[in-house]
């Protein structure tokens, strides 16, 4: 059995060594659909969502509208820090497949601790536009 659950957040990024627009300042709705696959427990239930709530939503405020940064983009890291602006430093590029994978471990790690035996594998998949999205599954 599948279940899964959406999750909506609003952030800034940019690549820096990107050659195009995305080199420039700029902001996504991010949307995050997660599913989980495995077999229910004895309620009926393979994981309740108000449990998975408590995993994904405190990772998920990190983020929203907060700026994403790769460690290594020195000059905009001084400038939102001496503006205090929201800012999450990361060392990858913020790039749409690398965020999915961020995020997908994190998810995974957590659920692991709670080893729940009955759910075996994980998907994310990280909406940056409409129409653009990366996914990625994992064994748990």
């Amino acid at each position: 059995m599948r279940i899964s659950t959406q999750y909506n957040w609003e952030m800034g990024h940019r690549l820096p060594n990107h050659n195009g627009p995305c080199k420039n300042i700029h902001g996504h709705s991010y949307k995050m659909i997660v599913e989980l696959e495995g077999e229910p427990l004895n309620s009926g239930m393979m994981i309740d969502f108000y449990d998975l709530n408590i995993i994904i939503k405190p990772i998920l405020e990190q983020y929203d509208h907060a700026f994403l940064c790769w460690s290594g983009d020195k000059k905009l890291l001084k400038f939102l820090s001496d503006n205090e602006m929201k800012t999450v430093k990361v060392n990858y590029y913020s790039t749409v497949e690398n965020i999915c994978n961020d995020f997908t471990e994190k998810i995974s790690v957590s659920l692991r601790r709670k080893n729940l035996k009955n759910i075996r594998e994980i998907t994310v998949k990280i909406f940056e536009t409409p129409n653009s999205f990366a996914e990625l599954t994992k064994k748990l």
